[in-house]
């Protein structure tokens, strides 16, 4: 059994709006050769392949790795909501440590239509129906909404009750997440925004969020190719990053219990600790921080959920800087959901692939000094989250 796993090859194309992009399987072919390109190998040395997406029918991942190559591997869709990438790379992991195979592929991908997102399969229970419910409880006044909006705003609107804080938080992260999307080729948006353009953008959910805190409906693939200790000696993978830990947490009790929890806190909180406590490293070893920022909101309650600041501080954490280049961490260099997009498939492996590339200091200018260790967060309601860890070597 190998006790490390190495991811050896990421890749990705740029996201575009709906209506912009080329079919899933061409992006999703592109996106896996360019991780096979920057692994060195070829798709014949892939033993297994697991691929996340969200909207589609059964056997996509067939459909779109069949143009790559049809070798007749194991291919297993996997469907985790917005962590459905991040999902299938801990499939991928997985099958690695178990010692059955040596290299595996990750790959996610998605076909999104504009607007926000609303249900498909309305014959049958949703599965965000519990959380639904609880909300209803919890705010019997929440302003009518689609789901998502709905939630995250709420949970926006509890975080400033509870904790004093100023709303402009949340556009100070938009402006900061578009500071850095400018940097990054593969960013949907990258023209910078003011605070005041973010707070007089239309709101879609009063008082605390506005559209350019929402992120926006896209379309794009990522993939990452990951192995046993032995195969990356083989063949001689010099930039190889490992993944020190990852853990995937479902909902608990505990998740119930506020607006803030509805939308993933104690998940977030129970995977980081996981994490933290089987690499033996914590937060302040950390430097550079993808994380997923579906909402601005989101974001601002991730910081104390991953244990970058304590309960409370995050507005502390903002205004000091410290959520951005010079301060103490970098959080979403790659522009994150917020800028970057959000094909939800695709964006665990997008994360996957930024982190990748700043642990190889080949993240030009957007490359963040002296990094080591590396931090994934991928959030899916109804409900998963996966924490990943990455190390350099």
């Amino acid at each position: 059994m190998s006790s490390t796993v190495k991811v050896i090859g990421v890749g990705m194309v740029k996201f575009a709006k709906p209506g912009a992009h080329e079919p899933y399987e061409v992006m999703a072919g592109k996106a896996v050769k360019a991780a096979l390109a920057d692994a060195d190998i070829s798709y014949g040395d892939v033993q297994q392949a697991f691929a996340g997406y969200v909207f589609g029918d059964s056997a996509c991942g067939q459909a779109a790795l069949y143009r790559v190559g049809m070798t007749g591997i194991p291919v297993i869709n996997v469907n985790n909501n917005c962590s459905s990438g991040s999902s299938a790379l801990m499939l991928a992991r997985q099958a690695i440590l178990s010692g059955m195979i040596d290299c595996a592929l990750a790959v996610g991908f998605e076909e999104m239509r504009p607007g926000p997102l609303d249900p498909v399969w309305n014959d049958r229970t949703s599965p965000l129906r519990d959380l639904e419910d609880r909300l209803e409880v919890l705010v019997p006044d929440a302003a009518p909404a689609t789901n998502a909006i709905r939630l995250f705003g709420s949970a926006a609107k509890a975080y400033i009750e509870k904790t004093g804080a100023n709303s402009d938080i949340f556009a100070k992260v938009a402006v900061k997440t578009r500071k850095h999307a400018k940097n990054n080729p593969y960013a949907l948006f990258n023209k910078p925004l003011t605070i005041e353009e973010v707070l007089l953008s239309p709101s879609v959910y009063a008082p605390c969020l506005t559209r350019l805190e929402c992120c926006p409906p896209s379309c794009g693939a990522a993939a990452a190719i990951v192995c046993s200790e032995a195969f990356a000696r083989k063949y001689g993978a010099t930039r190889a990053v490992s993944i020190l830990a990852q853990a995937m947490q479902t909902d608990g009790e505990a998740s119930g219990q506020d607006p803030i929890s509805l939308t993933g806190a104690e998940m977030t909180r129970s995977a980081a600790r996981q994490v933290y406590e089987w690499a033996g490293i914590g937060p302040k070893e950390i430097k550079v921080v993808e994380l997923h920022d579906c909402f601005t909101s989101n974001e601002v309650i991730t910081y104390e959920g991953l244990g970058l600041c304590a309960e409370g501080e995050a507005e502390g954490l903002i205004n000091n800087g410290d959520n951005t280049y010079g301060g103490k961490y970098v959080i979403n260099p790659s522009g994150g959901l917020m800028s970057k997009g959000h094909p939800l498939g695709a964006t665990g492996l997008a994360q996957c692939t930024e982190l990748v590339t700043q642990l190889r200091g080949e993240a030009g200018q957007r490359q963040v000094d002296g990094v080591r260790f590396a931090l994934q967060h991928n959030l899916g309601l109804g409900g998963a989250c996966v924490v990943t860890l990455y190390g350099w070597g």
